[in-house]
């Protein structure tokens, strides 16, 4: 998690030299795609250190969690884009990111949900103030991706 923080942030850099134009969207896109990578890489390597196929178990139950509430999200960038709506954008994704890591952190230690509630908390506050959503999202899926993932490594060992 402290990777896939790590590279939101340069992201987000990045990002803020355009406003939420089409720019914006690609290199947010392309950061999910980088953090997605990150995150399979790392839960593959963590489960085979413990003999354990990825899909089985808890991590099947993260991903059916998950996945439903992210995908939403990436289905209603399209429209929102379309209708220039895109500083709606970063607020949808937090919101709905925090949805899917709180049930999915249900089959985790249970710092993972809180975690989801500060990126609900996040994404609200992006969908309060439209004009901080970039950096909101540098907040979030940086910051509390760093924060967070520190904590459970330290605490729960990874």
């Amino acid at each position: 998690m402290v990777t896939v923080g790590a590279t939101a942030l340069p992201a987000a850099w990045l990002a803020s030299a355009h406003g939420f134009d089409l720019r914006w969207l690609e290199i947010w896109i392309c950061e999910a795609v980088v953090a997605v990578s990150l995150a399979l890489v790392a839960i593959q390597s963590k489960a085979a250190r413990r003999g354990l196929p990825w899909t089985s178990g808890p991590g099947r139950k993260v991903a059916l969690n998950l996945v439903p509430p992210v995908a939403a999200a990436a289905l209603l960038t399209i429209p929102l884009f379309r209708a220039n709506l895109e500083s709606l954008l970063p607020g949808t994704w937090m919101l709905l990111y925090g949805v899917g890591v709180i049930t999915g952190g249900a089959f985790s230690v249970a710092v993972v949900p809180v975690m989801g509630i500060c990126f609900m908390v996040a994404g609200a506050a992006a969908l309060l103030a439209p004009t901080l959503g970039n950096w909101a999202m540098a907040a979030s899926f940086g910051g509390l991706h760093i924060l967070f993932g520190i904590w459970i490594a330290r605490r729960y060992g990874g």
